[in-house]
């Protein structure tokens, strides 16, 4: 078992990718067969694995759980009490009560066996500049 963190910096709402310094960590530390478990730290973000080919996908994604859940000064929002860290905050935890908050990847020879077109990504939920820490966990 071995574990370390990736700090993933964000600047606003949508999907960070990170696939490639869980690759380069990943064939650093490990040449059989495992399973790479990720977990992010924080409660109004959370992980993904989703396409990385297509920007607009990403972009997508993000535009769909804005409207899914607006910021709480929407008026459809009224009924939400948690709003004094402001409009995003309490969205922000619903969405990622909604979203994972932690992947199980399978690893073998020294690779995360992602498909081709799919990538790591922290999807941040609020509109403020923030740094997430991913913790990774690699067992044989």
């Amino acid at each position: 078992m071995v574990q370390t963190s990736f700090d993933i910096h964000t600047a606003g709402p949508g999907l960070y990718e990170f696939t490639d310094p869980v690759r380069r960590w990943v064939s650093e530390t490990q040449s059989g067969p495992g399973l790479l478990t990720l977990f992010v730290r924080h409660t109004s973000a959370s992980l993904l694995i989703q396409e990385n080919a297509d920007p607009e996908v990403q972009t997508d994604l993000t535009a769909f759980f804005d409207r899914l859940v607006p910021p709480s000064d929407h008026p459809t929002m009224g009924y939400l009490r948690h709003t004094y860290e402001g409009p995003d905050d309490m969205p922000a935890h619903i969405k990622a009560a909604m979203m994972p908050v932690s992947l199980s990847i399978p690893v073998a020879d020294g690779a995360p066996l992602l498909g081709t077109w799919q990538g790591i990504f922290v999807f941040e939920h609020r509109r403020a500049p923030h740094t997430r820490q991913v913790v990774a966990h690699l067992t044989r």
